[in-house]
């Protein structure tokens, strides 16, 4: 089964998993009115292997075909690719990124240079083994996977073994002969209550007194003990009308627990090896700021879309200071796309021969996306109007007594009525201003890092040396 079917992935999904929304166990998370949404969003990751438009890109096509999110990058066309494919399938979802195999795919390349390391670490095989075989496992199934990094934490000013509340790390409670028990919790697992596999990595490095906490591993999301809590934010969606694009749009977060789980030996990656905690966490980071970055496109292009097509009904497009905002944007979108395409086109091979995206470009696109992102949102907002937080709903526009003078009097310029208008403005206001507006506001400081972690990247990647070089010639000194 190296391809599965959309419905055959919702199938899989009808297990006895554990997911409480609003305090309340779920039954079947394919029934539930929020989670099915979610679930039906993620579902264009397995709809773009059987759409002949795009299945070239999507399918490695070998004797048995699978999908291209599995394919280790070997060039840097590789890398190229895998970024079109992400950008493809978040521009499918609306400029939400569907992330089920995306996120799980970046965690394996990293397990998967790690792993080597660790074994020669060790002077065996074993590791490798074991990510190997887990590997193909989800390559061979068609897996869909979530990936559960981020730590509590519980005070920021100390690490794992220092916290008053050791469970504030996710950690090893007991070693068993034929596996180990983990016991904390993990925070921002995205779409895990719709995945078939969770993998488990460390949030950061660690040292000797911290070996407990360095742990990696992967379970089904059905296993015992394993209890997702998934976040309300996002779920109360409006119609179509109202909601063009989070009626139809989501992503599940879960706070996700870990209740005494039982791991077996042949699923655990990282049991104490406290050397490698940081350098899968790094390793890890490489792949998935890339994925982040590409994802972003679709998102970017549609501010300049929407600024575009406000200002265009709004009657205002040869406005100097108009165009001035919209070259802006226009600027900040492709600046971000030519990032993205140099970070593969500049990416190099590890040890192994897999590529990795070049690092400082990977983290100079995303520190430009994020910083610049909030500011694209006041130009959009500023060029569409008011109306984007005081537009009638779709309701008064059906109703015969108001909706025809409603129509009539909030069109804008020749040709485009009140209700094509406020169709438009209620499509901007999803995208800036309501609840998937501050979910991508969030995500776009948050998610794959922070500022400062991005700033942090940059600084360790780029190499001082050659221009420290050219100052000293410039200086005479040399």
């Amino acid at each position: 089964m190296a391809l599965r079917s959309p419905e055959q992935y919702v199938e899989s999904l009808r297990d006895d998993r554990t997911v409480y929304f609003g305090g309340q166990l779920v039954p079947d998370v394919t029934q539930h009115p929020v989670i099915a949404r979610a679930i039906r969003h993620a579902s264009v990751d397995f709809e773009l292997a059987e759409d002949p438009a795009v299945r070239a890109l999507a399918v490695v096509e070998e004797a048995d075909p699978y999908s291209r999110y599995f394919l280790e990058p070997r060039s840097t066309e590789d890398l190229a690719d895998r970024a079109r494919l992400i950008e493809t399938a978040t521009a499918r979802c609306h400029t939400l990124v569907p992330l089920i195999k995306e996120i799980g795919t970046d965690a394996l390349f990293a397990l998967r240079r790690i792993g080597r390391a660790l074994d020669a670490h060790r002077g065996d095989s074993e590791r490798s083994e074991r990510i190997t075989q887990f590997f193909d496992h989800c390559k061979t199934n068609d897996l869909a996977m979530s990936v559960a990094q981020t730590d509590v934490k519980g005070d920021r000013s100390l690490g794992p073994s220092a916290q008053p509340n050791p469970d504030s790390y996710l950690r090893i409670v007991e070693r068993k002969p034929d596996g180990i028990v983990v016991r904390g919790a993990k925070v921002h697992t995205s779409c895990t209550p719709n995945t078939n596999e969770l993998i488990v990595l460390p949030t950061r490095a660690m040292n000797a007194s911290d070996s407990d906490w360095a742990v990696s591993f992967a379970i089904p999301v059905n296993t015992p003990g394993l209890k997702l809590v998934a976040s309300p934010y996002g779920s109360n969606a409006g119609d179509e009308f109202d909601s063009p694009i989070s009626s139809q749009r989501l992503m599940m977060e879960t706070t996700t627990l870990f209740d005494d789980v039982f791991v077996p030996n042949d699923r655990v990656f990282l049991d104490g090896q406290h050397e490698f905690a940081g350098l899968l966490a790094l390793a890890f980071v490489d792949y998935h700021r890339f994925t982040a970055i590409a994802y972003k496109l679709p998102l970017v292009d549609a501010l300049v879309g929407s600024a575009a097509l406000m200002a265009d009904m709004n009657g205002i497009s040869r406005a100097a200071h108009v165009r001035d905002k919209i070259t802006s944007l226009i600027s900040y979108a492709e600046t971000l796309r030519a990032l993205v395409e140099s970070s593969a086109h500049r990416g190099t091979p590890d040890d192994a021969g897999v590529y990795v995206p070049d690092p400082l470009i990977v983290n100079i696109a995303k520190s430009h996306f994020a910083h610049g992102y909030h500011h694209a949102l006041q130009e959009v907002q500023d060029l569409a109007g008011g109306l984007l937080v005081t537009a009638p709903g779709g309701a008064d526009f059906a109703n015969p007594e108001i909706g025809p003078m409603l129509s009539s009097l909030l069109g804008g310029r020749a040709g485009v009525d009140g209700e094509e208008r406020i169709r438009a403005m209620n499509m901007v206001s999803d995208l800036t201003t309501r609840e998937f507006g501050g979910y991508h506001a969030v995500l776009a400081i948050h998610a794959e890092g922070s500022l400062e972690a991005e700033k942090m990247m940059i600084a360790r990647s780029y190499d001082a040396s050659r221009a420290i070089a050219y100052a000293r010639r410039l200086a005479g000194i040399d």
